[in-house]
């Protein structure tokens, strides 16, 4: 995987605002690193963003531990072992573009039920369900987080942003270990998550200043607004 100097800034950059966006509103670095990725360095997906992530995922849970919804987390967790399995599954066996249109139009569905209704209950099956969903998706493309975050739209900045990172460190854990034992990540794209690890740990150093911000009111504005691109992203970019 050869990668020239033009194609890692640009990695770079989108990791870096990814990481900042993640860690102001708790998810957004796969559906901002990803499209970019994808363009200059295809073969590094799904597993390189998946290891970048980690690391963030374990950052948010040290910075706000306090505030992590541990009754919801487990149902999302026990939802997304199964979903690890189907996007394993689709790994081997489906086209990139299938896949994005999958993810764009189940997206938007969320995202417009979340439009016409004051919130989405917030109950074991709901639970158990957007964790399996956001790990077929995050296992498959590396972008599973616009089910999780449309759950818990309602919650506190902190205790959203906790328990999103608990749900990515143990989800992303699981998607790890699937790629290991299918054979679906390589050395180069490991090499490669570590040169991106400068830009997600500036993103997340700078997030702690605006996500003090995000808290004042545009927490579930920010987790519509950026879900609804990622969606409409996903479909177009399957569709063309």
């Amino acid at each position: 995987m050869n990668v020239s100097a033009l194609e890692l800034i640009v990695a770079l950059v989108a990791i870096f605002l990814g990481s900042l966006v993640q860690g102001s509103i708790g998810f957004g670095l796969g559906i901002i690193g990803a499209p970019f990725i994808a363009l200059v360095v295809p073969a590094a997906l799904p597993a390189s963003l998946v290891l970048v992530a980690f690391p963030h995922t374990i950052a948010s849970i040290v910075r706000e531990h306090h505030a992590i919804d541990r009754h919801v987390l487990p149902w999302m967790l026990l939802g997304a072992v199964p979903g690890t399995l189907i996007g394993l599954l689709i790994v081997t066996q489906f086209e990139g573009p299938d896949i994005a249109i999958v993810v764009g139009s189940i997206t938007l569905f969320g995202v417009g039920l979340s439009l016409i209704s004051a919130s989405i209950p917030i109950k074991p099956t709901t639970s158990a369900g957007t964790g399996f969903i956001s790990n077929v998706f995050g296992t498959a493309s590396g972008v599973g987080g616009p089910p999780v975050a449309l759950l818990l739209q309602r919650h506190p900045g902190p205790a959203t942003r906790s328990t999103l990172g608990a749900f990515f460190a143990v989800s992303g854990g699981l998607s790890l270990i699937g790629y290991v034992i299918t054979g679906t990540i390589s050395v180069n794209q490991i090499i490669f998550s570590l040169e991106l690890l400068p830009a997600l740990i500036a993103g997340f150093w700078l997030s702690r200043h605006t996500h003090i911000f995000i808290d004042r009111g545009w927490l579930r504005p920010a987790m519509l607004i950026l879900s609804a691109v990622a969606g409409a992203a996903a479909l177009i970019r399957g569709l063309s």
